[in-house]
């Protein structure tokens, strides 16, 4: 490859469609969701994720064209508040997830991480001597203070935060919104994350589920994306405030060219620099068979080699 920067990256495509009750099938070098209004062909290509909820149906021959073109594919629940699964992304270099394994591994290094990751939310740096409950209060209050902000700024009710997973219909609207809203954040910042080679389940600030890293990352745009738009939403009614919601936050999403900001600042909150493509990951992307190196107290060695006779050498 003559050009590595010609990969295709992230922050290029669409960021998401959600669908259901619907059938996905291949349709050339695209797919076409089918229901009982026709059919509908969507470019893969520029798909970052596709997110099938109840309902759906996909053939394999889909799968393998969604997954030829570097799109995520989730299974989630109703309105895309539930995630069940996921596929894979299209990054097959360890070197990210290995950084990220380190800097979450040691307590000092994890601490520098959570740090950043809370400076990254407040224009001002802050206070060093901080500890990390002041830390959390002082981000207690940002929140609690966006939430009153355009509560007042959309003339909606604002109880709290408050919603039953058991039973969805039991919160208020603009409860609805916001975890509808949340949950498509969700969505992308996984799909990100997968793309890029990190891991979900790596939490720095969020700990002990598979998507501790997911709310991480998610939780640098909530106030200024999606709490926004959830309480836009609510304020102009609340028939179908979960649907209105998610084509709100697909449009946002493009418009402040969100795909293009979450990987950088990934690498930014734990402190990895922003190279360019190796050869060597290139190759590994483009040839998910590529033999990995092997570990060595003196450095990887290559994979894929005969070792046979080093160990025929040892033994004379």
């Amino acid at each position: 490859m003559d050009d590595l920067h010609i990969l295709p990256k992230v922050r290029d495509s669409l960021s998401y469609l959600y669908i259901e009750h619907k059938k996905v099938d291949r349709d050339s070098k695209a797919i076409a969701l089918h229901d009982k209004e026709g059919k509908t062909t969507v470019p893969c290509s520029s798909l970052n994720l596709l997110m099938l909820g109840p309902g759906t149906s996909i053939t394999h021959a889909a799968v393998l064209t969604l997954a030829e073109n570097g799109c995520l594919i989730s299974w989630v629940g109703e309105a895309s508040v539930r995630f069940y699964a996921q596929g894979l992304g299209e990054t097959r270099s360890s070197h990210r997830l290995l950084h990220q394994a380190r800097m979450v591994s040691y307590p000092e290094l994890r601490m520098q991480v959570v740090r950043r990751m809370y400076e990254m939310r407040f224009p001002e740096p802050l206070e060093p001597n901080l500890s990390l409950r002041q830390i959390r209060g002082k981000e207690g209050i940002r929140v609690r203070e966006a939430y009153f902000k355009y509560s007042q700024l959309y003339g909606v009710k604002w109880k709290g935060r408050s919603f039953s997973t058991h039973d969805w219909n039991k919160s208020d609207p603009i409860n609805r919104a916001l975890s509808a809203a949340n949950s498509c954040l969700y969505g992308i910042c996984h799909a990100a994350i997968v793309a890029a080679g990190f891991s979900p389940a790596l939490g720095f600030i969020h700990t002990g589920k598979m998507l501790s890293f997911v709310y991480d990352i998610a939780d640098l745009y909530k106030v200024d994306v999606t709490v926004p738009i959830a309480f836009q939403t609510a304020a102009e009614g609340t028939q179908d405030v979960e649907t209105r919601v998610r084509h709100a936050c697909r449009d946002k999403f493009y418009q402040t060219k969100l795909l293009q900001r979450i990987i950088p600042d990934i690498e930014k909150a734990l402190g990895l620099d922003t190279n360019p493509v190796t050869a060597q990951e290139a190759e590994f992307n483009q040839n998910p068979a590529a033999a990995s190196n092997l570990w060595d107290p003196e450095g990887e060695v290559k994979g894929g080699t005969n070792f046979a006779e080093d160990f025929e050498e040892e033994k004379c």
